[in-house]
This record gives C-alpha cells, structure tokens and sequence, in this order.
C-alpha cells in the first residue's frame, strides 16, 4: 500500500511476438522474461498484488509458478494490432467486478527487464506526491541520439528530419532529448479513461531512469545486449545519481 491505498501491479504478456518468437518465455539469466517483472512487483513494499494477463497457457503457468496471480486476456486483445491500454481497460474492469478497491495500478511490460525496485517505487512515490498533480508517470531515459541528428530521406535525397537542425554540431552542443523506456507505467486507475492509445493522462509525471536499466526488447539483438548487460553485472551497478529525477525539476 502507499498513502493507506492499494496498489497493483500488472504485467502484461501475450503470447503472440513476431520479431522475438516466445518472447515473454525467452530465458534471461536462468529466468523467462516473465518472470523478471513479477520478481521486481513482489518485492516492492507498496505493491499488493501482481497479476499476468495474458492469453497463453504456458505464460500463465509460468507467471503462477513464478508467484503472479493470472488474469485471462480475450484473444482479441492479443493480437498484434491490440493496443496495451485496452488490456488494462479489460483487467480494471475485471478487478471491479471481483470487488479490488486498489487506487493505484503499476504496469511492468516483460520486454524491459532491466528495471529495480526504485523505479517502481520512483513513479509511485511522484504519483502520491501531494506537491504534484500527477495522474500518471511513465520511466524515461535520455535519447541516445538527438532529434537533430535525424535524416529524412526522399527519392534517394537526404535532408534533416527538423527544420533548422544543423546534424553536424557535436553531441555535448545538440539538443536533449528523453524516450520512453516502457519499464514502468503507473497511475490512478480512476483515471484511466473510457478510450485513446495513451497510458500517459492529463497531468503526466516523468521519472529518469539509467540507461543500463532502460533495455527494451524488440529484437534479437536487443535480447543479446541484455544478456550481455547481466552477464556482466552492469544493469546493477549504483543507482545513476540523477535517476528518480523529472526533468525541469530540481
């Protein structure tokens, strides 16, 4: 619970990928990706349920063997063109009916893997924070490439994505840019509204997260990278001094 509410924590994972096949079930560090996110929602302190949704047999067995609570998805809402915040309008309500008074809803996608404890609790603690108006938060992480560095190419010509960009100043003089690492989303589930594709709202909070931490996998590649980063240890290394930061703010 956090201000006597509530929270829940969801992860949604379908079992349909087609640039990863089984991705959800892919073995990270002697784990399936799945599992990753359920380990990280059970031991934070203000979490009180983890639930899978999903529409697959295998991915339900495994989130419960992993200690996750299971949330059937409809097949329609699995599919490659389903939108994620139609999943979670489908658990909200499922969560009513069975009569869950959870204020808060935290959602931690398997394809970013990489998050800690204090990420979670970073957008939870933003969502809660009485000197803000936040009705949702999402993990950022700064760009690794500038607005400005990008091209469009038309007919074989290459021009600067933005106008007035000038793509060959150095890195340290271009602007910065932040990007969504879809490792935690969280926010008032009375907000969530009726319909639209966004799980940022009205009043939307942003927590930085390190880059190590902000893997999102895609791709094969992206799954080696973050095999690699574990391996290695590095995704553990100390907390990056501005993580837990908004931007704009002190």
């Amino acid at each position: 619970m956090i201000r006597d509410e509530r929270v829940v924590a969801v992860i949604p994972a379908r079992g349909g990928s087609t640039t990863v096949p089984r991705k959800n079930l892919r073995d990270l560090g002697g784990k399936p990706l799945v599992a990753w996110p359920i380990d990280v929602a059970r031991e934070t302190e203000y979490v009180d349920r983890t639930l899978v949704t999903t529409d697959d047999a295998e991915i339900a067995s495994t989130a419960r063997e992993f200690g996750a609570e299971v949330v059937d998805r409809p097949p329609e809402l699995a599919t490659d063109d389903a939108l994620v915040i139609d999943a979670l309008r489908h658990l909200v309500e499922t969560l009513r009916e069975e009569g869950e008074d959870a204020a808060y809803l935290v959602m931690l996608e398997p394809t970013s893997p990489l998050r800690a404890v204090e990420d979670v609790e970073a957008c939870l603690d933003l969502l809660v924070d009485e000197a803000q108006t936040h009705d949702s938060v999402a993990t950022f992480t700064e760009a690794e490439l500038s607005p400005h560095r990008y091209w469009d190419i038309d007919d074989g010509v290459p021009t600067p994505y933005h106008e007035n960009a000038d793509p060959w100043l150095p890195r340290q003089q271009q602007p910065t840019a932040y990007e969504l690492t879809g490792a935690v989303y969280a926010f008032e589930i009375d907000a969530l509204p009726d319909d639209g594709t966004s799980l940022l709202f009205d009043e939307p909070g942003a927590v930085l997260m390190p880059r190590e931490r902000s893997v999102d996998i895609d791709t094969e590649l992206d799954l080696t990278f973050a095999k690699v980063l574990v391996e290695e240890g590095i995704h553990e290394r100390k907390k990056d001094p501005d993580a837990g930061v908004t931007p704009g703010h002190d």
